[in-house]
């Protein structure tokens, strides 16, 4: 009987929305812009979440990065403090790499701006990353074009360079760069290798595209080692079994001594991990997807304003039917139903014109931009269970009105 009663509503809903097209569009505008705005909010959310965590990820979770600055101020150090504490050295590193056991690879990166010329055409205020042996043991690193650097290398003053793709392409286009000559500070260099694109996502934390590598020797005659307001880092990957934690005790242990800090003495430096970055994004993205909903909520109050007051509409034209209805012996619940049914078929179907429009922009903006943004079935079905919940809300005080109408006054009210 249930679903007999169901399927009489449903007719009616169905002859209703197809009769009063003016009237349906108006309803399905109001909660198509609604869910359009919130599930659009979410699914930038969820791409800019994903390529984060995606970026986090790709450091490593047994890789520490030890560094002045620290990835997370817990309050104890003053930031002018820390401005003070000494750059990481080449010293640091040399004992970082003789004295630890658990580490198995190290790997010191000091980074300044410089302009990359090549013929007529120059890149300016390009990161150029002095580097010692093993980065590409503690960070992914892949050669597309030509090769990376040898041990001799690293070990000699040999002028080369390993270029991003940005840059690469930026200077040279279509053109093979390896073998050409650049000018870096200045200075004349090989260029041996390409590394592979990494492509664009909402963030980059390595920005290896937009990266040019040289080798530590090479790059010690431009490169002020010893700048206090440089940022150097030291990154270490831990053996195979051993924990980040175990790591970072040790590492800090060599620093202290190899620093000279007395027992009391806090740190003057920071070891960092990926973990750190990921827990700090926790709470931010929590705080955006409240955002989110606030923001969408609006869009979704106001469509549900709108099918509320087209239902009232509904609810007085067929006022005489209803009476007529009831006079024949339909329930009250039926007459609930009836109406509801219409308020949520009509919330359903604007909820599903708001996906078919985020759908579409998202083809739009992957083909313009080459970014990675998808609709995904959580966000699909989020959007259907709020437009049904927007229905049966909004339908709610309507189809209660209509229920509850005297079956005499009904038949014999006009406008």
């Amino acid at each position: 009987m249930f679903l007999k009663l169901f399927r009489e509503g449903l007719l009616f809903a169905i002859n209703s929305v197809v009769v009063n097209k003016l009237r349906t569009f108006l309803s399905l505008f109001g909660i198509t812009i609604g869910i359009f705005c919130i599930i659009s909010v979410f699914t930038v959310l969820d791409w800019l979440e994903r390529s984060i965590r995606d970026s986090i990820d790709s450091m490593g979770s047994n890789v520490l990065y030890v560094q002045k600055i620290p990835w997370s101020m817990d309050g104890s150090f003053d930031y002018w403090d820390i401005i003070r504490w000494p750059t990481i050295s080449l010293d640091d590193y040399q004992a970082v790499r003789s004295r630890c056991k658990k580490a198995a690879a190290v790997s010191l990166v000091v980074g300044q701006a410089e302009k990359v010329k090549y013929g007529n055409n120059i890149a300016n205020d390009v990161v150029i990353a002095a580097t010692t042996d093993n980065l590409e043991k503690v960070i992914s690193l892949e050669v597309a074009n030509g090769r990376y650097f040898s041990p001799f290398e690293f070990s000699g003053r040999s002028n080369v360079v390993v270029l991003g793709a940005d840059i690469a392409e930026n200077l040279f286009e279509d053109t093979d760069p390896v073998g050409k000559e650049v000018k870096i500070a200045g200075r004349k260099c090989i260029i041996i290798g390409v590394l592979k694109k990494e492509g664009e996502g909402a963030i980059s934390l390595s920005n290896i595209d937009q990266l040019t590598i040289v080798p530590m020797n090479f790059g010690k005659g431009f490169i002020n080692l010893r700048n206090r307001y440089s940022d150097n880092q030291m990154i270490i990957k831990a053996k195979p079994g051993i924990s980040a934690q175990e790591l970072s005790d040790e590492v800090t242990m060599i620093l202290r001594a190899s620093r000279r800090l007395k027992p009391a003495e806090e740190n003057n430096f920071s070891v960092n991990t990926p973990t750190m970055l990921s827990q700090g994004f926790d709470s931010v993205f929590t705080l955006i997807n409240a955002g989110g909903w606030l923001i969408g909520g609006f869009a979704i109050l106001v469509g549900g304003f709108g099918i509320a007051n087209i239902m009232f509409v509904s609810v007085r034209e067929r006022t005489n039917i209803i009476g007529i209805q009831k006079a024949l012996g339909a329930k009250r619940g039926f007459i609930l139903q009836q109406f509801l049914v219409e308020s949520v078929l009509l919330s359903i179907l604007g909820g599903i014109l708001g996906i078919l429009l985020i759908f579409i922009a998202t083809l739009f903006i992957n083909y313009l931009y080459d970014m990675n943004i998808h609709l995904t079935g959580g966000n699909i079905t989020l959007a259907l269970f709020v437009s049904g919940i927007i229905g049966i809300i909004a339908g709610y005080a309507p189809a209660y009105s209509a229920a509850r109408m005297n079956p005499v006054d009904a038949i014999g009210y006009s406008f």
